[in-house]
């Protein structure tokens, strides 16, 4: 796996670069926000961990850029841990955000789990990779989603949002076993980061929105009819 560590401590990156190393992936690097797009867009990156302050494009900047393009799993790493930060950074399609200073081992974990989730979506098993409830359906080999036949555009941490909830339909789940089983691990922050994902899922979803329910004092529930 290729992974582009952008990080304007040089101290840091050859730090988080040597864990990289020995966990066998291919590592490069990027000491700003404009050679981090410069990398990203030459070669195959497969993962990107991403500092927030950044020299001549900072790292909100260079995610959205990374957005336009490429669903790759993000991580964002920043020295301030306020939920403004992680809220805005999951809004605009982050998979993850941790807070310096951090382990390289507790870091290495995360790597590991969203692309333990990432390769489970690509599995295709008996040829069931076709999720479909009334008007929205989701090809898991492809990662595409349309509705009424025409495809909406989700960050991977609402397409993975999405795909947990069709795949359990008519279950209830609360905010901290969605954090579990859709971010991969004990989240550290505030519920709402559901809630917020929620929102978004179902503006998109539009006059479908009331597939995702609200099951009040509980969670929410995907709420959808077979076709």
């Amino acid at each position: 796996m290729n992974i582009l560590i952008v990080e304007d401590e040089h101290k840091m990156r050859i730090a988080i670069k040597k864990y990289m190393l020995n966990e066998g992936y291919e590592v490069f690097e990027a000491c700003d926000g404009k050679e981090a797009l410069e990398k990203f867009f030459d070669k195959k990156i497969d993962f990107v961990l991403l500092d927030v302050m950044l020299p001549k494009l900072d790292g909100w900047s260079v995610l959205r850029r990374i957005r336009e393009e490429s669903n790759v799993p993000v991580i964002m790493v920043s020295a301030r841990g306020e939920e403004y930060d992680r809220l805005f950074g999951f809004e605009l399609g982050v998979d993850d955000y941790i807070t310096k200073p951090f382990s390289p081992k507790e870091l290495i974990a995360r790597i590991k789990a969203i692309n333990k989730r990432m390769n489970l979506k690509g599995l295709n098993k008996n040829n069931n990779h076709i999720i479909e409830f009334e008007n929205l359906k989701v090809n898991i080999n492809s990662n595409e989603v349309f509705l009424a036949n025409f495809e909406i555009k989700l960050t991977p941490k609402e397409y993975s949002l999405l795909i947990f909830l069709m795949q359990n339909n008519e279950m209830v789940f609360s905010r901290e076993q969605l954090l579990n089983k859709v971010w991969g691990y004990d989240f550290y922050g505030d519920l709402r980061t559901v809630d917020t994902h929620i929102k978004q899922l179902r503006d998109k979803l539009g006059q479908s929105k009331h597939m995702i329910a609200t099951v009040w004092g509980k969670g929410y529930k995907f709420k959808g009819d077979k076709n």
